[in-house]
């Protein structure tokens, strides 16, 4: 015990030094009654990089991210109905809070610029920006919060975010933040060509900043997005006698906007300050400027460029013999045109639609389409269906049917799959040629390449055996339709009327209209105007009459077609009263008629001798507005001849025609 006591004395005596090499910061939170004990709390001070700053606490960042994510999906996704009670969840920001007072810790404007960074919501990241000043009465925003904020808003979608970028700014200044030059390079970025953009960089004469290299490449980039290509240039002037440059992108960016503009010496410049010091021209690079030669109209500058992108060790893409090739065919030359397409071919550069659209259409321009058997050759390996089906269609539109069924018969024999809108295209050029006979055998073998033959190929060739008055052809077709399928519909039955009528085939025309009564389908205005027309035309007036009325009974309201139809062939039946009655009805209904309804009862006047009326007819047509036509003047003529003087015609200049006056 003695020993135990001496102990105590000795250390009650010495006084025991320990050097720390870190400084703690401590608060008395309670003493003893003899006030021999105390205890304290300890503040662990914040970890700094070399320069002093406090380092962001990337735990603590963590764990603020999760609790407000977290929260954040559960308040924002729909609400749970659980043992029939609405079950709320709680505030992201008190869970938050909650967690930072157990800690006793605050954050730092540094930890909450990463916790910012970290958040996927922008609209959630903008409270989280107003909730922090709630967080310790010490707590500010610096310019790396406020920036951070800033580059948030501006990359969101939120339908307010200029506005909300703008609030932003105008709090940075009013709580007296001086941004950076990051900011000002941000808002930038952000604004267009507007007056932000003016407000922004006036930014950087308050806030004593300089710009920089990447200032400047914001500053042209945002003249070149508002289309300013002007701007952006003498912005870039600048920069280059501050000793500035763009990177390959920006370059680009800048060459694109001046050749789209037509701006020719100024895209000169900027391309040979790249090659000179500045940065070295891509391939994406020659292609704009050979794209500008080539609009211009000068295609050997073109192959120059295109020669020395070569040179460079540039791989050209198939944007870039795209260009080429449009900026050759755009001047006529057809052979260096072919050349460039088989290089193309043996760098094995798939060609797409539009390299075969512009080789076609310059091959049609040029008179030279039995080139395209080269070009085909020359690209048989990239030749799918699809290309196939493209050249055909395109061709079949272009009017050249006899090589579009020959490069459709190619395509045939090349692959075991056919294309639907090809064999269509190739189906409209043959029935547009008349040539009917191979039509149609084309439409009985379309099957063999798993093509489901259609309700429309049929009606295609139903048109054109029509309109050449083919009815044998027509009514077998007819009859295979409706063996092998697929069903009429009203267009099918509304062309086999108007076919049979055109042939002088009533009894097959009613027996059509009959047979679409009692269809699925059901007669429509055209039909009644396709049996109207094919009665009257072939000497039964009556029943063409009986039919009017039958559509008018059933709610059709007869059209200009309707009436002028039937006008016609009461007129040249010598029914005049007729025709007369049904032009009045026409106008009583409120149906306009046209320029060959006024021909039609101007020439059943005039044939019939009523001279004068047809004069009253005349005058009425002018104050119709309509314009004559060559019909028109040819019966005026008769009516000029045949009146012995009774009429005085006029010839007047183009615009106002002719103009009729009977003499005094």
């Amino acid at each position: 015990m003695r020993h135990i006591r001496h102990n105590r004395q000795l250390i009650s005596r010495t006084t025991v030094r320990r050097h720390y090499a870190t400084k703690y910061t401590a608060k008395i939170t309670s003493t003893s009654s003899t006030g021999r004990s105390l205890s304290a709390e300890v503040t662990l001070p914040l970890p700094s990089d070399p320069r002093g700053y406090p380092l962001p606490r990337r735990h603590l960042i963590c764990k603020a991210t999760k609790i407000l994510l977290q929260s954040h999906r559960n308040t924002t996704s729909r609400s749970r109905l659980s043992s029939s009670r609405l079950q709320i969840e709680p505030d992201p920001f008190l869970s938050l809070e909650e967690y930072l007072s157990s800690l006793s810790i605050s954050l730092t404007p540094a930890e909450a610029s990463e916790i910012l960074k970290s958040l996927n919501s922008p609209s959630l990241a903008l409270k989280f920006f107003h909730f922090c000043p709630s967080l310790s009465p010490d707590f500010r925003h610096d310019a790396f919060t406020y920036s951070r904020l800033i580059l948030i808003i501006s990359k969101s979608t939120l339908p307010d975010r200029i506005n909300l970028v703008r609030s932003i700014v105008s709090e940075m200044e009013k709580n007296g933040v001086r941004g950076t030059i990051s900011t000002v390079n941000i808002l930038i970025g952000f604004f267009g060509d507007s007056e932000d953009l003016k407000k922004s960089v006036a930014l950087m004469e308050k806030w004593g900043l300089r710009m920089n290299g990447y200032t400047y490449k914001c500053l042209v980039q945002a003249y070149l997005r508002s289309r300013d290509s002007e701007k952006g240039f003498r912005v870039y002037l600048e920069m280059k006698r501050k000793g500035y440059k763009l990177d390959i992108f920006a370059y680009n960016m800048l060459l694109d906007a001046l050749a789209k503009d037509e701006k020719v010496g100024q895209a000169y410049k900027v391309f040979e300050d790249m090659k000179s010091k500045y940065c070295e021209p891509d391939e994406y690079t020659y292609t704009i400027m050979i794209r500008m030669t080539g609009k211009i109209g000068k295609p050997d500058e073109s192959l120059v460029l295109f020669e020395e992108m070569l040179n460079k060790g540039c791989s050209p893409n198939l944007i870039a013999y795209n260009t080429m090739i449009q900026a050759l065919a755009s001047s006529q030359m057809v052979d260096k045109t072919i050349f460039l397409f088989s290089k193309m071919m043996e760098k094995d550069c798939q060609p797409n639609e539009f390299t075969f659209s512009v080789i076609l259409n310059l091959l049609a321009t040029e008179g030279q389409l039995h080139k395209l058997d080269t070009v085909v050759e020359l690209s048989r390996k990239y030749m799918n269906r699809s290309i196939y089906a493209y050249l055909v269609r395109t061709l079949s539109k272009l009017g050249h049917s006899s090589e579009a069924h020959r490069l459709f018969c190619k395509m045939w024999s090349y692959h075991d799959r056919g294309d639907r809108d090809a064999c269509l295209s190739v189906l409209e050029s043959l029935c547009s040629a008349g040539k009917t006979t191979e039509a149609i055998d084309m439409l009985s073998k379309i099957h063999e390449k798993g093509i489901t033959t259609d309700t429309i190929m049929y009606n295609t060739v139903f048109s054109a055996l029509g309109r050449l008055k083919q009815i044998s052809h027509l009514h077998d077709l007819y009859e295979k339709m409706k063996q092998d399928g697929p069903l009429p519909d009203l267009f099918t039955y509304n062309i086999l009327i108007s076919s049979f009528g055109r042939a002088g085939k009533v009894h097959e025309a009613i027996e059509a209209f009959e047979e679409l009564e009692n269809s699925d389908c059901k007669p429509d205005i055209i039909s009644y105007n396709s049996m109207i027309n094919c009665l009257g035309k072939n000497g039964d007036l009556d029943e063409a009459h009986m039919r009017f009325k039958e559509m008018q009974e059933k709610g059709f309201n007869p059209d200009v077609v309707t009436y002028s139809t039937l006008i016609e062939c009461f007129g040249k039946t010598g029914k005049v009263e007729m025709a007369c009655r049904l032009f009045d009805e026409m106008l009583a209904s409120g149906c306009c008629p046209n320029i060959v309804t006024y021909n039609i009862l101007l020439d059943c006047l005039e044939r019939s001798g009523r001279t004068a009326e047809a004069v009253d007819l005349y005058a009425k047509l002018k104050q119709q507005g309509l314009t004559p036509d060559s019909i028109t003047y040819s019966v005026l003529e008769r009516l000029q001849s045949g009146s012995h003087g009774k009429v005085r015609l006029r010839r007047q200049n183009p615009i106002t025609g002719w103009v009729v006056s009977p003499l005094r």
